[in-house]
């Protein structure tokens, strides 16, 4: 698992309104290693669907625009290829399962049609014969073949998720992108998909790429995470080193706001506060307001990324470096 699949360097996200400029992602260095799966954690809005949906160049025209860095995946830029090109990336190398499974169907085509479909636009091979597959991709996450002409408005929204993920699995791509996929499921339907996809990722030997609110689902399904804040990762490591040494206030806040069952404390500890207006970012560091560790130099220049051990970074001027 040491070989990269995916690196993304120095990458900006802008958005263009009649009002404002939008600075949703800043400078974002990620990595992604062949067999990895690497999860997104931070607040609504800090901006990891806009790194999500870069990587696969789908953010919104006019409005969204790619202002500066690069994504390589398998050493190709994939900033500089053609519309043409990428759409041989998109779904066949690179898939993504959305957020929503509601929005993410055709509601007038059915569930099979709709995996089919995919099949054949990226294999040159006859519609009985991605028929067959698609049947086989059903099957695969737990849909019997026979549903094969239903509808999406047939199923529940956990088997529309199971849907989603057989569409986006069906070319065998090498990098997953899952935005949330288990945001809208309850517990039970959601440790399912989890535990689904976990097991379909190790039989196809995917990447993926995890979306999500919760450190739990972290813990038991990522080997790595990245703490996403204001569009800035301040935080990345392994899960194990993370969870066990985590250093940026941020993410000990999220840790904080955390019930434990081992403590006697009565009540949680929320981060005070709202994240930066991303048309207005301040100048240092962007949890600035919301640190109860904050000094004055914090607010005066962005943090260094510092390495504090092998693999861990955090972006804090007040954490020492592993050399320190």
């Amino acid at each position: 698992m040491d070989e990269k699949l995916l690196e993304i360097r120095n990458l900006a996200v802008e958005y263009h309104t009649d009002e404002a400029v939008v600075y949703a992602v800043n400078n974002v260095n990620l990595t992604v290693k062949k067999g990895e799966t690497i999860g997104l954690v931070g607040e609504t809005g800090a901006g990891k669907t806009t790194i999500a949906r870069s990587i696969l160049r789908i953010l919104p025209p006019p409005t969204a625009r790619i202002v500066s860095g690069e994504i390589l995946f398998n050493s190709t830029d994939l900033l500089k290829l053609s519309e043409k090109e990428m759409q041989k990336v998109r779904g066949n190398k690179i898939a993504m399962i959305f957020q929503d499974p509601m929005t993410a169907l055709n509601p007038i085509e059915t569930v099979g049609f709709q995996i089919a479909e995919a099949i054949q636009r990226h294999n040159k091979i006859t519609h009985f014969e991605a028929e067959k597959r698609a049947c086989d991709m059903l099957e695969m996450v737990g849909i019997p073949m026979e549903r094969y002409s239903e509808y999406p408005h047939q199923f529940s929204g956990g088997m529309k998720q199971r849907v989603v993920i057989a569409m986006a699995l069906s070319c065998n791509p090498e990098l997953l992108l899952a935005d949330e996929p288990t945001t809208a499921l309850d517990v039970t339907i959601q440790a399912q998909v989890l535990d689904m996809m976990e097991s379909l990722k190790k039989r196809l030997g995917t990447s993926v790429v995890l979306i999500t609110h919760d450190l739990g689902v972290v813990a038991d399904t990522c080997d790595s995470v990245a703490v996403v804040y204001a569009g800035e990762i301040v935080e990345r490591g392994t899960v194990e080193h993370i969870f066990d040494f985590a250093a940026h206030p941020y993410t000990l806040g999220l840790f904080g706001s955390l019930p434990q069952l081992d403590s006697k404390e009565r009540r949680l500890k929320p981060i005070k506060g709202m994240m930066p207006d991303p048309t207005n970012l301040p100048p240092g560091c962007r949890f600035y307001e919301r640190c109860p560790e904050a000094i004055k130099e914090c607010a005066e220049a962005p943090p260094p990324d510092v390495e504090v051990a092998p693999g861990h970074t955090v972006k804090c001027i007040r954490v020492k470096g592993d050399a320190a």
